[in-house]
């Protein structure tokens, strides 16, 4: 397959991003041994709105690495999608999928990606029971309610999700050692199948 690795992740605070880089070398390493061709974008280092654009057209899976910043994806990933998913009018997506004749029909069916898919591979300093749990912070939302938007956003463009990654806990409670075996585990059952 042709994989897209995209690391949302800023150098910013003590953290400098360092957990969502390690993560993005454990997928492109476990991949790249499982024959998968690999391209990647870090954002914070900078992109091209039209190689991106490319990038995803080329792509089979896109795998978005990136932390939550105050219960969403840091802000030059936002940046990121409005720019390039814009950009990629006629590309990427024709239209918003309506029609004149039926306005209130078929919103968010024009993507032109149909055959693709996307995987959020997030890392929150929040346990798994804020996310699980009646009346603790995200009220059982689970972690792809909170991601709500950011699927909705890339289903737009036609993909289909395969099953988020994501380490918890990862600055009161940090387990390194585990997320990185989890998420090779996480890969393997996933991109052995594709």
């Amino acid at each position: 397959m042709k994989i897209l690795l995209i690391n949302g992740g800023k150098e910013f605070g003590p953290s400098g991003g360092r957990l969502n880089t390690t993560l993005q070398e454990q997928a492109r390493e476990v991949l790249t041994a499982m024959g998968h061709k690999i391209r990647e974008t870090v954002i914070d280092r900078g992109y091209d709105i039209e190689e991106e654009v490319e990038k995803l057209l080329w792509m089979d899976v896109v795998i978005w690495q990136m932390p939550a910043w105050w219960m969403a994806e840091p802000w030059i990933v936002k940046q990121y999608v409005d720019y390039v998913f814009s950009r990629g009018s006629g590309k990427l997506y024709n239209n918003d999928g309506r029609h004149r004749v039926t306005p209130t029909e078929g919103y968010g069916t024009g993507g032109l990606l149909q055959g693709k898919k996307y995987m959020i591979s997030g890392t929150w300093n929040a346990p798994i029971e804020a996310f699980t749990r009646e009346n603790d912070f995200f009220d059982r939302a689970g972690i792809d309610g909170v991601y709500l938007h950011f699927h909705k956003a890339n289903q737009f463009l036609g993909m289909k999700p395969l099953p988020t990654f994501v380490c918890m806990d990862v600055v009161k409670n940090p387990q390194i050692a585990q997320y990185l075996n989890d998420y090779k585990l996480h890969l393997e059952s996933i991109f052995n199948n594709e």
